[in-house]
């Protein structure tokens, strides 16, 4: 299976105040020629989407629906996509905020039912925010209804393809994968990227989860994908060379977990700043002294200083590489 970039969405179509820094200045969709299959590359705010379009009357599934800042953005690129197509059904590989962010916007607009994985549908059901991840992290997004579970071992047919669900812990304990072996293609969200993988989260909470993460690099060696379409960047198929990268950089953090949570405490500053776009510089030392999970990034390095000191030399690292940028007026600026 072959997915052809057909074209690239500019900023005539997509808002300057839509699009983050990251790769989310553009989206790209890739449309395959002959198989019903779009995905709507994104960035790092909001996760790709892929449309998987049924036969004639059937409807199209969604999985991912990515940010809610982006949900303009996301019904925009939808609507575009499908071409009048009903959306049925929303997929979520995992509930992560820039995964299932845009789920109450696409579900009002389009009336379509929610499927989550199996193990977060509970914390769904009583909106336990905590459960969910949402105030550990500090992040937002907005309640949405689900229709039912989605779990690994189960097949999902969308038009004349069918989809196995694979269950992908590691990154986050809930996650899955879809899988269609016809033509080889995996979706794989978070668990493997061209370079690398989402950070460990249950390791910041104490649990030891690295081996979770092993284990799914190696399901996917076994299942041995032509193509992979990850949760953020473009597909791609050269996936041995991908597991080589993701399987060492796991090694790396195995051999020393604090580098681990000193990378953890750095994307959840940037991905806080993502979502706020521009910050004064107090209220996001404030946003990090009162966040859990921050907190635990400092504990779980081993910084033995005050959470603000943390909060300072993770933003001093972030401004010396261009991550972020401190104007005069000591507001912080996404870049």
């Amino acid at each position: 299976m072959v997915i052809d970039q057909q074209h690239r969405l500019h900023g005539a179509f997509l808002p300057a105040d839509e699009c983050s820094a990251m790769t989310d200045h553009s989206t790209a969709l890739f449309r395959c020629p002959h198989d019903p299959l779009t995905v709507l590359e994104r960035g790092w705010l909001s996760a790709n989407n892929i449309v998987l379009h049924g036969l004639p009357g059937e409807g199209a599934v969604l999985v991912d629906t990515g940010h809610c800042n982006h949900a303009g953005q996301t019904l925009a690129l939808l609507h575009h996509a499908l071409q009048g197509e009903p959306l049925r059904r929303v997929l979520n590989t995992h509930l992560h905020s820039d995964h299932c962010g845009g789920n109450a916007t696409v579900q009002a607009t389009f009336s379509s039912q929610i499927l989550v994985p199996a193990g977060s549908l509970a914390a769904v059901i009583d909106w336990d925010e905590d459960r969910l991840g949402y105030r550990p992290t500090g992040q937002r997004c907005p309640r949405f209804v689900a229709a039912g579970a989605l779990a690994a071992g189960e097949r999902l047919t969308v038009g004349t393809r069918h989809w196995e669900v694979l269950a992908a812990p590691g990154h986050d304990p809930d996650a899955l994968m879809l899988f269609e072996a016809t033509d080889g293609v995996l979706i794989s969200a978070d668990a493997l990227w061209q370079n690398g993988f989402g950070v460990v989260f249950p390791e910041l909470d104490g649990l030891d989860a690295f081996d979770r993460v092993a284990e799914t690099l190696a399901l996917i060696g076994r299942i041995a994908p032509a193509r992979v379409i990850p949760g953020h960047g473009t597909p791609f198929d050269d996936v041995p060379a991908a597991l080589q990268r993701a399987g060492r950089r796991l090694s790396r953090f195995v051999a020393n977990p604090a580098l681990h949570a000193r990378h953890a405490g750095k994307v959840l500053l940037k991905y806080h700043l993502m979502e706020e776009q521009q910050q004064a510089l107090d209220a996001a030392r404030s946003w990090a002294e009162t966040t859990p999970l921050f907190e635990s990034t400092r504990s779980r390095a081993g910084f033995d200083g005050p959470p603000g000191e943390w909060f300072q030399e993770l933003l001093a690292e972030l401004l010396a590489v261009d991550a972020l940028r401190l104007d005069d007026q000591q507001r912080l600026h996404d870049v």
